[in-house]
């Protein structure tokens, strides 16, 4: 049977999912099977639907088959264009990143997330295409995938489990070189897991899939990579342990050889054991040195804002899939369990991912600045006595892939005002060329894609109420509810207690008022799943449902089930205004009301997240006087007051103030300058610039030098670290002086390090930080050997008398050379 080569391309345009954000080949698809198009925005899913007959003819049109070589030619050629890190770092030792997630959200076509973790990874893995960053991708593929949501007419949430069927996904078996399919083996309790293996291409990079689907297992294990965050506590044991043993022996298997693993949450953490497992059997060396080597190249971001959201696992769950394991590490199971505890020595305590995460890694960041804060709290029992501000956690910002976001006319927009390669240009520059369009411009922009959410708005709900039954002057309802050219709010989020989706709701009268304005009305577009588990999550569902009930706010408000990407795409393109109202500190970072910057949109937030570095008057509205207060029903009550406050007073006047021509000008005004000033910030292109220059670049020559000649580097810092374990218990601090003189505190120390080694140690002085800023950390020089002292030494430092000399201490902390300190030696003493 021939093969037309009008097909041959078509596979490959589809099966790259750059189309997800490159949408110039949409009008094909659309073309083959135009229903089937609009509801799955799955290229894949059309080609393998449509009929042989069909495809035939239109591969005999010549204008079609031209535009197919065009986009196929394009998309060659994009690939092979020199990009931001070719330029930037060429010749630096970043060969590739493996970056680990338990979800991926992609693109509707591969339904394999949840929510904001999957957002994260797939917005960066499509930024690290776009920018040339050598990236590896390693994740699940899941049978089911997260939940599908249906509301009855009740209000009531029923969770749906579709089946995924691979056939029918942007997905391609890894092969090996003779053909077989290529599977990973996995030991478990009296048995040999198989992990089949898969390939999506991401534009430039490459995401591996792994899923135990496979005839050879037992019907029981099957089912392992079903469902994503199902389950109990054992299969998400065993899931974890497929993405992070299995996965890097996925990438070793394809002969690829990291030098950065990136942990995206501390679902990956075993990669951090099996990555040493691996340096121990390539270079004979023991764990400990394999894992001092390995370590420098692993980066851990935590996306957690509470304790409770920690996979944790019960000692005897653990023992029993990880004593093979921890006998092949040479550690034995308690010393593995220890590298997962707060305090290694308590037999009882869980073990918990994030610990063993941190303990595997060089370098660890949350997910905003405000998160950073959040976690040094959260892990500051893994390193007692140490200022909380020094925990090593740092931060990078979380942003969105723009062009995966916006709408094609927002696209449009930028690209005339900034051309056609603002997604890597200075954003000092792109922040001018935007400023300078006109109101009229910008005012279109948004009136047509409030028109356009409207009329999907209509199509969509008018579905769900004929699918569930509701009497045809419902459907009839649906089909023309909202109007155009009025203010439109947007809330859709995970249904949860912490993100308080019901502060809206608090007074249901006042909300009335609002919305039904005879002069000023307003709409409302609301979505999200409750987790099936999370019964406070439904019953907010419930409470929105029973208020859509009344007549008077019937056709003000629509709530839309399933929200997934398609439904959150076309909400962040079109609402007016954004809105999000968790409790602080709970959302790490958010990325939802990013999404609306690119398009025009304007949030109005809690101080929280993102927003908390984000907000200024300038470019939108806040609540919350950011500080936290638990919760507190009573701030809930001041924060829903003070919401409809603004939205009274200052959101909705500013809206409709019109100029002659029709256009509120102020609100044009704040627009601008939240698109101008925010879109480039919390893109993520910035993000992972960050990471590359912040992380990916250091982490990689601190990876190389310590891998070299079999760890000797490596070997050399287990030494070190050994030394000062041993010898710790012995320093002691003697006399303290201080003269003040010419302006200057000046500090003579005595510390007697007895045995240890005077070079393995730094003697520092210490203030707390003044209003904000960073504390005083100086290194105090050694002077002379304390005589009749056996490694005494007197210690000095002058620092300006701008505040009082009592408010310095002195302190002992490890120093080795290339050691990351406090996260591979957490000792300190502080003089008393």
């Amino acid at each position: 049977m021939s093969v037309n080569p009008g097909h041959e391309a078509l596979v490959e345009l589809a099966l790259n999912l750059r189309w997800s954000w490159h949408r110039s080949s949409d009008e094909l698809w659309g073309k083959l099977n135009p229903e089937l198009w609009e509801l799955t925005q799955n290229p894949w899913a059309v080609l393998q639907t449509v009929s042989q007959k069909r495809l035939a003819e239109i591969c005999a049109d010549p204008a079609f088959v031209r535009r197919v070589d065009e986009l196929l030619r394009e998309k060659r050629e994009a690939m092979q264009k020199p990009t931001w890190f070719q330029s930037a770092h060429s010749g630096s030792p970043l060969g590739l990143v493996a970056y680990f997630s338990m979800e991926y959200m992609l693109s509707e076509a591969l339904p394999i997330y949840s929510g904001g973790l999957g957002n994260v990874a797939g917005d960066q893995l499509k930024a690290a295409s776009d920018l040339g960053v050598p990236v590896a991708a390693i994740g699940l593929l899941y049978q089911q995938g997260y939940f599908r949501q249906e509301i009855d007419s009740s209000g009531c949430q029923r969770a749906l489990y579709p089946y995924n069927d691979p056939s029918q996904l942007p997905v391609t078996p890894l092969r090996q070189p003779d053909g077989e399919w290529l599977r990973i083996p996995l030991i478990m309790p009296g048995f040999k897991l198989w992990l089949r293996c898969w390939k999506v291409e991401v534009g430039r990079a490459n995401l591996y899939l792994l899923d135990s689907n496979d005839l050879a297992n037992p019907p029981a294990f099957r089912g392992v990579t079903s469902e994503l965050y199902g389950g109990d506590a054992e299969l998400r044991l065993k899931q974890e342990l497929i993405l992070g043993i299995g996965g890097w022996r996925l990438l070793r298997a394809l002969g690829l050889r990291p030098e950065i693993c990136h942990l995206n949450e501390g679902h990956a953490a075993f990669a951090t054991l099996e990555r040493a497992r691996s340096y121990m059997t390539d270079n004979n060396v023991r764990f400990d040195v394999a894992l001092a080597a390995t370590r420098a190249g692993n980066l851990f971001t935590t996306h957690t804002a509470v304790e409770a959201g920690f996979d944790r696992f019960a000692p005897e769950l653990v023992a029993k899939y990880l004593t093979k394991f921890s006998d092949e590490l040479g550690i034995g199971l308690e010393q593995l369990l220890a590298m997962g505890r707060e305090n290694p020595s308590n037999a009882s305590e869980p073990f918990n991912m994030a610990y063993l995460a941190v303990r595997g890694s060089g370098a660890v960041n949350g997910v905003s600045r405000l998160h950073g804060v959040v976690s040094r709290r959260l892990f500051s029992g893994l390193f007692p006595r140490w200022p909380e501000r020094e925990v090593p956690v740092a931060h990078v910002t979380n942003g969105i892939h723009t062009g995966t976001w916006e709408s094609p006319e927002t696209d449009a927009l930028w690209e005339r005002a900034c051309g056609p390669d603002r997604s890597v240009g200075d954003p000092v520059k792109i922040a001018a060329q935007l400023r300078a369009l006109p109101d009229a411009d910008l005012w279109q922009l948004r009136t047509s894609a409030s028109k356009g959410l409207i009329e999907y708005t209509r199509r969509r709900l008018a579905r769900e109420r004929a699918s569930e039954g509701a009497p045809p002057e419902d459907v009839a309802l649906a089909e023309r509810i909202f109007n155009f050219d009025t203010l439109t709010l947007g809330f859709a989020r995970r249904f949860a207690t912490y993100k308080r989706p019901n502060l809206l709701l608090r007074d249901p009268e006042r909300l009335a008022r609002i919305l039904t304005n005879r002069e000023h009305p307003v709409q409302l577009v609301i979505a999200g799943k409750a987790h099936p588990a999370d019964l406070a999550g439904q019953a907010m569902i419930r409470e929105w449902h029973s208020f859509l009930k009344r007549h008077d706010v019937q056709s003000h408000v629509a709530f839309l089930a399933d929200y997934d990407m398609l439904l959150s795409q076309q909400l962040v393109q079109g609402v007016d205004m954004w809105i999000n109202t968790p409790r602080r500190p709970w959302e790490a970072s958010g990325t939802s009301g990013m999404k609306i910057l690119a398009n025009g949109g304007m949030n109005l937030s809690e101080l929280d997240g993102w927003w908390a570095e984000a907000y200024s008057p300038e470019v939108g509205w806040a609540i919350g006087d950011g500080k936290e207060h638990g919760d507190d029903p009573n701030v809930d009550a001041a924060e829903a007051e003070a919401l409809y406050a603004l939205l009274e007073g200052q959101v909705i006047p500013k809206f409709y103030q019109r100029d002659a021509q029709g256009i509120p000008t102020q609100w044009i005004a704040m627009m601008r300058e939240s698109m101008a000033r925010l879109t480039p910030v919390f893109s993520a292109n910035r993000v992972v610039r960050e990471y590359t220059e912040k992380h990916y670049l250091p982490g990689a020559a601190a990876y190389c030098s310590r891998a070299a000649e079999r760890g000797k580097a490596a070997a050399e810092l287990v030494q070190w670290r050994r030394s000062v374990s041993e010898h710790w218990q012995d320093i002691r601090f003697g006399q303290v002086q201080v003269e003040t003189h010419d302006g200057q505190h000046v500090f003579e120390v005595q510390v007697y390090l007895d045995d240890m080694n005077a070079d393995a140690a730094h003697v520092e002085l210490y203030a707390d930080s003044l209003q904000g800023d960073e504390p005083v950390r100086q290194v105090m020089q050694r002077g002379h050997e304390l005589l009749g002292s056996q490694g005494g030494y007197a210690y000095s430092a002058s620092v300006p008398a701008t505040r009082p000399a009592s408010d310095y201490t002195a302190r002992v902390v490890p120093f080795g050379t290339g050691a990351f300190v406090p996260l591979e030696a957490n000792q300190i003493l502080w003089q008393r």
